[in-house]
């Protein structure tokens, strides 16, 4: 193919920038010379994106804060999309943030250009009719968890399951001696790992119960030690300020900038917000308690539109309820403390569900970004 290869990415946040991180890293190794543009997080631009807006931008929560700021990401998918029919990449990939991606994918691929959607989107959890809208909107869908692909395949849309590039960089026996020396922890104490989420919007809702859930371990646990890993400076801002509301500096909790794996790797429980982190902890076999809360009318209309009874990826990848989950009302501090402190209690249903996630990491554990790069080759828009 003469000339340089351009292929657009758009990613939305903190999860979305570490898969297409992989996958440009992966392209790369076919295509060295190809320019990568479009949306992306720290990560993205590291492994050589030209970022014309970063993630950030559209990283919202919930059907509330989505309409708050619906006109400023509108626009800049406008603009995005202009930018992008005027000189054609030779393909788009959407990483995630589907309400973003598959408006701009349909688009692009009616004017020819290949359209990928790499995460599929929840249609097995709630909203199944989004399906049809994926059909005319993809060329293909890459999936990342095995029973997604029979969804797409009945539908007639194109789909790989490439599996969870997570399950390839999380080693399959976590080391957590290693990350407790990495972190300056006493290999022996008790540790609790607090992951309240990578969005501002997520930590609106929950840095306040479990700076709360803290306190109460604490009581419980004069020894205990609390890590809070935060993905960046707003973040961790925003923690410290619910810290100081709180009024309570006192906790033996120490704020990290970054270093999530090493957090749960070290820990002997996890308190942790629903969405991908809940894969991390499983894929570090570190037993958890699943954590949620969001608007009250985000929640009441996800509520009617919830297929399944599970919300946390680890449950809902097993089928069953193997690790707890709280939501809204129910995700008061008393409840979370009680759940962790039931969990450190017992060393027996601490290795059951070492096991089940042992399992679980080896199904997922498929070279994903290598997988997923050899599905989209093939799509390349011949060139002239």
């Amino acid at each position: 193919m003469a000339g340089q290869m351009k292929i657009a990415m758009v990613a939305g946040e903190a999860s979305g920038d570490l898969l297409g991180a992989h996958l440009i890293g992966a392209l790369r190794a076919h295509l060295p010379d190809a320019r990568f543009l479009g949306i992306g997080g720290p990560k993205m631009q590291a492994a050589g994106q030209d970022a014309w807006w970063p993630a950030e931008t559209l990283a919202v929560h919930g059907y509330a804060e989505a309409l708050r700021h619906y006109r400023g990401i509108a626009g800049i998918r406008r603009r995005l999309l202009k930018r992008l029919l005027a000189d054609p990449p030779d393909v788009f990939i959407g990483v995630d943030a589907p309400d973003f991606n598959l408006w701009l994918e349909a688009r692009l691929k009616a004017a020819g250009v290949p359209a990928i959607h790499f995460v599929s989107p929840s249609i097995w959890a709630w909203r199944p009719k989004r399906i049809r809208k994926i059909a005319r909107s993809v060329s293909r869908m890459l999936c990342l968890f095995p029973f997604e692909a029979a969804l797409y395949q009945k539908h007639g849309v194109p789909v790989s399951y490439v599996g969870h590039p997570l399950a390839d960089l999380i080693p399959l026996e976590p080391d957590r001696h290693a990350a407790r020396e990495r972190l300056n922890l006493e290999p022996d104490g008790l540790i609790f790992a607090l992951l309240p989420g990578s969005r501002q919007s997520e930590l609106k809702y929950l840095a306040t119960p479990f700076i709360e859930t803290a306190r109460l371990l604490h009581v419980r646990y004069p020894q205990a030690r609390f890590l809070v890993p935060l993905v960046t400076r707003e973040t961790r801002i925003q923690f410290e300020n619910a810290l100081w509301a709180a009024g309570a500096q006192e906790l033996p909790l120490t704020l990290l900038f970054g270093h999530a794996h090493d957090a749960m790797a070290a820990a002997d429980a996890v308190l942790v917000a629903s969405g991908t982190a809940t894969l991390e902890t499983a894929l570090y076999r570190r037993p958890m308690v699943i954590a949620y809360r969001m608007s009250p009318w985000s929640w009441r209309l996800m509520r009617r539109m919830r297929l399944q009874p599970w919300v946390g990826l680890p449950n809902i990848l097993a089928g069953r309820f193997v690790v707890p989950e709280f939501l809204q009302d129910e995700a008061t501090p008393e409840n979370l403390a009680q759940a962790l402190g039931n969990l450190v209690a017992d060393p027996a249903l601490a290795a059951r569900l070492e096991q089940v996630f042992s399992e679980l990491h080896r199904q997922l554990r498929q070279n994903t970004a290598e997988r997923a790069a050899a599905a989209i080759l093939p799509l390349l828009r011949p060139r002239a």
